[in-house]
Order: C-alpha cells, then sequence, then structure tokens
C-alpha cells in the first residue's frame, strides 16, 4: 500500500468554449489514511456528466465550481480497503461523490452500501444513480404524465433520456425523441421502446419533423438539449403542457451570451408551465425512485446502456465524447478492476 500512489485528474485551466485535453491535468499524491469513521476506497468505476461542464467554470451556479488545480468533481463506485467504521469492512462496495481519483477517503455515513447480487454495481451510477433519479423525478413530479399524453424527450438515447422515455411509457404515454444520430434513432427505437425518434441532424425542418413525429402535439417535453430543438418542440406544445428543463447541453460551452428561446409566448398562448429541476431537490425520496426503478429493472420495463472508456487518464477523453455525441447512454470510465 505504501508503495502505491493516488492518481488524480485535476483541473488545469477554465475552457474557453469547448473543454479542451489541456484543460485537465493528470498528477500523483500519498494514498490517504482513514480516521476514525472514515472508509479508504479504491475507485472501480467514474461517472463522467453534462453537469460537470458548469464546475469548471467560475460563473455563478447552483454549486460551487472546481478551483483551478482542484480536482475534478464526480460519482463512484469504489471498494472498502480500510474502514474505520464499524457499517462497512474491507471489500465492501459503495457508491461515494469522491472525484476523479484512483483512491480517496470518505465519511462512511454518507455512503451507500451496494449489493452486487442485486444489480451490476455500475448501475449505481446511471440507471440506479443520479440519472435514473433524474428521469424519475423530473418526468413524474415536474412533468405530470397522464395516461395517453404525447411525451417528448430531447437526448433520447442519454443516460436520463432514455429513462426518461421510457418511464413515461410505463405511465400510459406515448413516446418520441430526438438523437443525433441513425444509429442513435435505432437505439432508442428498438432497445428504449420509443414510439417514434427523428435525427435532428438529418432534418432540414424541425417543426415539420415533429408534426411527423408527434402527431397530437406534445403535452410533456422533457429537455436535455436546449438550443434549436427546444424552439422547435415549444411550437409544437398543446394546451396545459408541461415542459421539464433538466439539461441543456446544446449551450455549455457556449463562448458568448446565448440567444433564445425566442417563442415563450408559445406559454401564454397554451397556457403551459415551464420548470427547472434539479434532482438533489428529491433527496428524501431516493428510496422510493431506487425501489421502482431496480423494480422496473429486474421486470425488463426499463432497459440500460453503458459506455465505457477505460483507465483514469482517459477521463477527459470520455468526458469530451459527452458534448460530440460519441457516447450512447451512460458514459463511464472503467478505473480499477472489480476486485484485486
Amino acid at each position: 500500500m505504501t508503495a502505491a500512489r493516488n492518481r488524480q485528474i485535476v483541473l488545469a485551466a477554465r475552457p474557453q468554449g469547448m473543454p479542451r485535453p489541456d484543460d485537465f491535468k493528470l498528477v500523483e499524491a500519498p494514498i490517504p489514511s482513514p480516521k476514525d469513521g472514515e472508509v479508504l476506497l479504491r475507485t472501480i468505476w467514474l461517472s463522467v456528466d453534462p453537469y460537470m461542464r458548469g464546475r469548471m467554470s467560475d460563473a455563478a451556479s447552483y454549486a460551487a465550481p472546481v478551483a483551478v488545480g482542484g480536482l475534478m468533481v464526480g460519482d463512484t463506485v469504489g471498494e472498502v480497503m480500510e474502514s474505520r467504521d464499524p457499517s462497512l469492512k474491507p471489500g465492501d462496495v459503495v457508491q461515494a461523490y469522491v472525484g476523479w481519483q484512483t483512491h480517496a477517503v470518505a465519511r462512511a455515513r454518507g455512503l451507500r452500501k451496494l449489493d452486487p447480487k442485486l444489480a451490476p454495481v455500475s448501475t449505481a451510477l446511471g440507471i440506479l444513480g443520479m440519472p435514473g433519479m433524474t428521469a424519475y423525478f423530473g418526468l413524474i413530479e415536474v412533468g405530470k404524465p397522464r395516461p395517453g399524453d404525447s411525451v417528448f424527450v430531447s437526448g433520447a438515447a442519454g443516460a436520463v433520456g432514455s429513462a426518461a422515455g421510457q418511464i413515461a411509457r410505463i405511465a400510459g404515454c406515448r413516446v418520441a425523441g430526438s438523437v443525433g444520430s441513425d444509429a442513435k434513432a435505432r437505439q432508442a427505437r428498438e432497445t428504449f421502446g420509443f414510439d417514434d425518434v427523428l435525427n435532428y441532424k438529418s432534418e432540414n425542418d424541425l417543426g415539420a419533423a415533429l408534426r411527423r413525429v408527434c402527431p397530437n402535439g406534445i403535452d410533456v417535453y422533457f429537455d436535455n438539449v436546449g438550443g434549436p430543438i427546444t424552439d422547435a418542440v415549444l411550437g409544437h406544445i398543446n394546451l396545459h403542457a408541461r415542459v421539464v428543463i433538466c439539461g441543456q447541453i446544446a449551450g455549455y460551452n457556449e463562448r458568448g451570451k446565448e440567444m433564445g428561446p425566442r417563442n415563450l409566448w408559445q406559454l401564454i398562448v397554451k397556457r403551459a408551465r415551464i420548470e427547472g429541476m434539479l434532482v438533489s431537490d428529491f433527496q428524501a425520496r431516493e428510496a422510493e425512485a431506487l425501489e421502482r426503478l431496480g423494480r422496473w429493472v429486474r421486470e425488463g420495463r426499463i432497459k440500460y446502456a453503458e459506455d465505457v472508456v477505460e483507465g483514469l487518464e482517459n477521463a477527459p477523453a470520455a468526458f469530451l465524447r459527452l458534448f460530440t455525441g460519441a457516447n450512447t447512454g451512460k458514459q463511464l470510465v472503467r478505473v480499477g478492476p472489480d476486485k484485486i
């Protein structure tokens, strides 16, 4: 143990527009030692997510930014290597928000112990973790779907979007969505069960495309993307529609002030509601979401996909895949083996 080192990815510079590989730096530090009530973790899986782009900026937001030279934040699944708390023992596997590093010390009380017999532990970072719960609460509590509603999801092949679409189907809705490639469109239909999907990159007229895939208009819009898709959707919403703003990845790397949407008057005409959501607001109901999501996965009613990049040193490249549309499903980095 003493000969090993803790490898970390830190923020080397604040990005200007799209992040670049040299905005990150791989460094080494001693492996920390746990104190009373703490455990030493070895990272197995690291989640990379679009929200991390906001943490790389020093603009005011709902959470503090990562300092230049500071450890990149992120959710992980790791193995307990040393424990100084009776609730956990070496060999246990836990979910922990400890960032982009191979080893970390964390308070045992704040960790979620995982059972590898119930589901692959990687799902704690995807369908049975923050993305799945975001889809669940965003759709059920903010979107409030009713049987027979027409639901449209942007980013339909992503970790959150694919889950939101499938939850809408379980709620008895017709579901359509948008993606950025024909391959993702096939996956959304064939794997995730969407009724119809459009590839926004191959459409010359997004309004016409929406009329084709949502012939009865849109009652619930679950937005992960923003940009031109959202502009077009607002022109196709029904009376008393609900618009859930979950993400705006199309504008995360804008260097100037993003323009739009310019047709918010549609919310007046349709007496529609638009609301942003953060999954952390529903933390007290985490057990409810995980119980339902887990049951739906076991029953085969929800499918999920994972896109895996190997090695902590490749975490920046994995992160950048989120903004080019290269990933399919939940983007993960395998930092270490499941068991030593």
